[in-house]
């Protein structure tokens, strides 16, 4: 680079950002940058004009308090751009900052001697040039300036601003001051501080200012991979917006083509219905309009010959008027068609059903929290709402869809109950073993891996606990004839034979009561509200009925050897008589209401009973073979 585009770039460097002139008296913000004081003070008078208490940096828009001073003036100077300035006067001609730094002549330099670091003017240059101890000196003219003296005018040493001590470079830094000092200032004003060499010292705060720029530019890195993101999210949004108002437009005009060949089918149609209507007018019409005809000219003939009043002619004709006059008139005349009544309506007015769905949630981070699913056993999973950084969020306008199908193919009936979480629960009750197809829809978007299978497989009974033992006391057994469960509160009924009771128990298998028998029980079951407990007894062949309080009820029918008991859909107690080989029905109250009697049972008398939950059959099994009744 020549001398010249040098200047032109320092002179770009040390420009003023507010006034667009080289920098003058550059003062700098806390934010780095730098201004000339005169700028950043007419910046804090029009905000004080403005009622504001802070400036922003024009650079990066940083916030500073005005000071009260009403002056930036405390604020630090650019040692760069001071040096910056200093160097751009020497190309100037117009402006000579610079100074003799030998003659108290104060005139203006020509000259620079880079061993002495001190600028000349031309008489002392004179004088320089001539001593033998500075004949050999480095030395430049200002108007010889090169690049390469250029650089080391900005690069040279500092020197000292006390009086007296002009002519010493700035050597050493006091660890005590902060403060950087000539060796006259270390020996007069910082006796017995810590000095440390301007250059040592340099390098301990360079290692510190490398390590937080170095902070800074991993900062840097962090927001531009920050602003990357963003600017592909706000890629993303732009171009679903468009795709959404794209597909929204493709919508209405495909709803405006279906109502246009709607419109042309119910034009057709009324025409259709016009052209019926008049060729049905026309007809009628014509019909008329021909008889009309006819008896008009049947009177202009009547009236012509009535006229002529000739009496031969008259007696002659008379024949033919009076029969054609009985023709005429007996003639069917046809009624006047009306038309069918035509009205135009509309069921219900015409309603679009899209919307515009604003949400967080980003469908494509959206997953769901599979558990074991057994058959005839409640299931559930978890839908989780998520948004584009994969954060559970929740979104109250969200829709979830899902769509479960079992191994055949069939929808089954699920419930989503919305946690207001994120989290959205799943329910369904498998019937069958095999593989469900399981689709979930979120915002009208499938999730990542949906439609998926999950494998449903036979539910596995395990050991939970056992009830009693051997003996009479409460909660054991002499020998068990039946058990049954309440739907309604889960109590335990154990039919206890030889000890002629029916003890109850809680779910969790603790004793609660017994009911005491005058025979042994041979069956016992619940009905499906759980208020009354129905056994069969052998003292009598009768049916006891029993609340769960253990109040007995009475009951009507006879048996000879009652041995089954269930209860169907419509509330029937069915018992399985054995030696009447019959089937009796009584009611909940035990009033006897019918009875069956198969010749299919034979000599087979009925012992067990069961009801089909699904299609309300009856089967009766006796030793050799199963009877089924609908």
């Amino acid at each position: 680079m020549d001398v010249e585009q040098l200047f032109k770039s320092l002179k770009t460097e040390a420009e003023c950002p507010l006034c667009l002139e080289t920098i003058k008296n550059p003062k700098t913000l806390p934010c780095l940058h730098s201004f000339c004081l005169e700028c950043l003070d007419e910046l804090a008078n029009f905000a004080r004009r403005q009622l504001q208490t802070t400036i922003k940096c024009p650079v990066c828009q940083t916030s500073f308090q005005i000071p009260d001073t009403d002056t930036f003036a405390n604020l630090p100077s650019s040692f760069h751009l001071n040096r910056l300035v200093d160097v751009l006067a020497l190309e100037d001609g117009t402006i000579q900052t610079q100074r003799c730094n030998t003659c108290d002549e104060n005139n203006s330099v020509t000259s620079y001697c880079f061993v002495c670091q001190s600028f000349l003017c031309a008489s002392c240059f004179k004088y320089h040039q001539r001593f033998k101890a500075t004949r050999g000196h480095r030395n430049v003219l200002m108007d010889n300036l090169q690049a390469q003296d250029v650089q080391e005018l900005i690069q040279r040493p500092v020197m000292c601003s006390q009086q007296y001590h002009e002519d010493q470079p700035l050597e050493f830094y006091c660890e005590d001051c902060k403060v950087l000092v000539c060796h006259k200032c270390s020996v007069v004003n910082h006796n017995r501080h810590s000095m440390t060499d301007i250059q040592k010292a340099a390098e301990e705060h360079k290692l510190k200012m490398a390590e937080v720029v170095a902070k800074v530019k991993a900062e840097i890195l962090l927001y531009e991979d920050q602003i990357k993101k963003q600017t592909e999210l706000k890629n993303q949004n732009i171009a679903d917006i468009m795709n959404a108002e794209k597909k929204m437009i493709d919508t209405v005009e495909e709803l405006i083509r279906d109502l246009r060949e709607h419109e042309k089918k119910m034009k057709d149609k009324f025409r259709e219905i016009y052209e019926a209507e008049q060729k049905q007018h026309a007809a009628r019409l014509g019909n008329l309009e021909l008889i009309n005809t006819q008896l008009k000219s049947f009177v202009e003939r009547g009236q012509g010959i009535l006229e002529r009043n000739i009496s031969a002619e008259i007696l002659q004709t008379n024949p033919a008027i009076i029969g054609r006059c009985d023709e005429l008139l007996n003639t069917r005349k046809p009624n006047v068609y009306n038309s069918s009544y035509l009205r135009y309506f509309v069921d219900k007015k015409f309603i679009l059903l899209d919307q515009i769905l604003v949400t967080r949630t980003d469908p494509s981070m959206c997953l769901t929290e599979y558990h074991d699913s057994e058959t005839g056993k409640e299931s559930k999973f978890v839908v989780v709402t998520r948004d584009s950084e994969g954060l559970q969020c929740y979104q109250q306008d969200d829709q979830i869809k899902v769509d479960i199908l079992n191994p055949e193919g069939d929808h089954l009936r699920t419930e989503l109950k919305d946690s207001k979480d994120g989290k959205y629960i799943v329910t369904y009750t498998p019937q069958c073993v095999g593989k469900y197809s399981v689709e979930i829809q979120v915002n009208a978007q499938l999730l990542t891996g949906s439609p998926c299978v999950v494998q449903v497989r036979e539910h596995q009974y395990q050991f939970n606990f056992k009830l009693g033992s051997r003996g009479k006391r409460e909660g054991e057994f002499h020998f068990i004839r039946d058990i049954a469960v309440s739907d309604k509160t889960g109590t335990i009924a154990v039919a206890d034979y030889l000890n002629k009771r029916i003890q109850l128990f809680s779910p969790g298998g603790k004793f609660q009561k017994e009911i005491r028998l005058a025979g042994n029980p041979l069956s016992v079951a619940f009905t499906g509200s759980g208020d009354l407990l129905t056994l069969v007894s052998e003292s009598n062949n009768k049916l006891c009925l029993f609340s769960e309080e253990g109040c007995e009820g009475s009951s009507d029918g006879q048996f000879k050897y009652p041995v089954g008991l269930v209860i169907d859909k419509c509330n029937q107690l069915v018992v399985c008589d054995v030696k009447n080989g019959r089937l009796q029905f009584f009611n909940l109250k035990g009033k006897f209401l019918s009875k069956l009697w198969d010749e299919c049972f034979n000599k087979e008398l009925p012992r067990y009973v069961a009801i089909s939950n699904n299609n309300n059959n009856l089967l009766v099994a006796d030793l050799r073979n199963v009877h089924i009744f609908h």
